[in-house]
């Protein structure tokens, strides 16, 4: 490390403090880049070296949070080629968009469930911690922060999907006049069968009630005005607006409040399904007054592959009168045994439950918000914008194309604002385009990275060096440092990894 590195290291971290402060007092926040680049400067090290990186993680607050769970080493995983590594050290895991790491507490919650299983079996359903008849209950409230919604809004339950059908017969009701769905035209294929099979169910042909939105030529994301254009031109037609609150494939976060207030102002009903969204970006359920919305917790949520998922239904809707499918779950407790066939819901989402919640789910779930009430979706953002931007800035650095730049920042490719040149080596001739927006306000944790070479052969470069991402077709590589366990290191290991995943992709051309 520098002398100037070690005399400056209190002050920079002051230096940090005050620019964040800075920043969200002032209505045009600078992109990270700008903030990154002057941390840069004050400690005398680029923003490509590792001493860098490990100064950002060193001021991180949330960097004892990776100690919450159980990151793997690359010597675990079956993909990595144990010479090309040090097989004791962490892998490099961006793959939270599509399955969060385990949290070390899960193990010891589901133990105990087994336990009471095996000591008390019946009494199981009513004793410990998390009695089975009903372990949702309290959890429900928990994660109800998480997506800004109210305690009674949330319920836990089901997989996503059947939530999603759960609320489309509810949700869904159209008229002569009023039964097109809008939605994007590249919607994750669930969502989009969950859609057209409603729409076939209640007597309508898919090819004229669904609207898809697809992006303007040349383009990769939607744009929020033409968003709201539509909904303005058609709204009338419109019976229900049903967005991603996070797009899967280019990670565009959606403006769900303007969407949401625009839709209900032409009549339409709103949903989200916010199964990249929930614990990846700050989400006001309630205060925006999103009619309904669903989410899986296996992502952002860290709860476990297939875990239960997550469904919310506003207030306002409490005592309406809308068709639902219904089941004993939803019968409120204090009558259900009375076993008079007399449906008595509970008010909200509670009254959606059809069968008893499974106990053996409901232990991770536990485990993971018992973690994210260490923190805040204040504080994971603000994490999340630095940590992309440092991401973004290399990957721009080193394999812009010529012509791109990030909005609102500083750094251009081939400038000197970038501090180097990136033309040299066998892979000069390789570009990476964000398709993610720059703009902070539209994005998360995920960047998806489009190569100018063929991603398959990257991509499995990338897993034998220990990078966990994931590859959609046709041209995406999703990479997500997941605030809650990611550190500026991974991101500096990872540029070290596509380096050389991109130069051996080369060799075998």
């Amino acid at each position: 490390m520098s002398k100037l590195a070690k005399h400056s290291r209190v002050s920079v971290a002051e230096s940090y403090d005050t620019l964040i402060k800075k920043a969200k007092m002032s209505s045009e926040r600078p992109h990270p880049v700008q903030e990154l680049q002057a941390i840069s400067q004050q400690i005398g090290h680029d923003l490509d070296t590792v001493e860098f990186a490990r100064h950002m993680d060193s001021v991180d607050p949330l960097r004892q949070l990776r100690q919450e769970f159980c990151y793997p080493k690359m010597k675990t995983l079956g993909s990595v080629d144990q010479s090309l590594v040090d097989p004791e050290e962490d892998c490099v895991y961006f793959c939270g968009n599509s399955l969060g790491i385990c949290p070390k507490k899960t193990r010891e919650y589901v133990t105990v469930e087994v336990d009471k299983w095996e000591k008390t079996a019946l009494e199981g359903h009513t004793n410990g911690d998390l009695p089975w008849a009903w372990c949702d209950e309290g959890l429900d409230d928990q994660m109800a922060t998480i997506v800004g919604a109210k305690p009674g809004e949330v319920s836990i339950m089901n997989g996503l999907t059947v939530n999603l059908h759960l609320l489309l017969v509810s949700f869904y009701r159209p008229t002569q006049t009023r039964y097109k769905v809008l939605m994007e035209g590249h919607a994750f294929p669930s969502d989009h069968y969950a859609v057209e099979s409603q729409i076939k169910l209640k007597g309508y042909n898919p090819e004229t009630a669904m609207i898809l939105m697809e992006p303007r030529e040349g383009e990769h994301t939607l744009r929020k005005e033409d968003i709201l254009q539509t909904i303005e031109d058609q709204g009338d037609s419109i019976a229900l607006v049903c967005f991603s609150g996070v797009q899967y494939y280019t990670g565009q976060k959606f403006d769900m409040e303007a969407i949401t207030l625009a839709g209900q102002k032409k009549g339409c009903v709103v949903g989200w399904d916010l199964a990249h969204a929930a614990g990846n970006v700050e989400v006001k359920l309630h205060d925006w007054g999103v009619d309904f919305a669903c989410w899986c917790t296996y992502k952002y949520m860290n709860c476990g592959a297939g875990c239960l998922s997550g469904l919310f239904i506003h207030e306002k809707h409490y005592n309406n009168d809308y068709p639902r499918l219904t089941g004993w779950w939803g019968h409120q407790l204090s009558t259900r045994f009375e076993m008079d066939n007399k449906f008595h819901p509970y008010p909200g989402a509670r009254g959606y439950r059809l069968s008893n919640t499974p106990g053996f789910l409901c232990p991770p779930i536990k485990a993971s918000l018992e973690i994210f009430q260490k923190t805040s979706m204040s504080e994971l953002t603000e994490k999340c914008r630095l940590l992309t931007g440092y991401l973004e800035a290399r990957i721009i650095r080193q394999y812009g194309y010529p012509d791109k730049n990030i909005q609102n920042g500083n750094i251009e490719n081939g400038t000197e604002s970038i501090n180097g040149d990136s033309s040299q080596g066998p892979a000069k001739h390789v570009y990476v385009e964000i398709l993610t927006p720059s703009d902070l306000s539209q994005r998360g944790a995920q960047l998806s990275l489009s190569f100018s070479v063929n991603i398959t052969q990257v991509f499995k470069e990338l897993m034998k060096r220990g990078v966990v991402c994931d590859e959609r077709k046709p041209k995406v590589i999703r990479i997500a440092p997941a605030p809650l366990y990611c550190s500026f290191e991974d991101v500096h290991r990872f540029m070290k990894y596509l380096d050389e995943a991109l130069h051996a992709a080369h060799a075998l051309e």
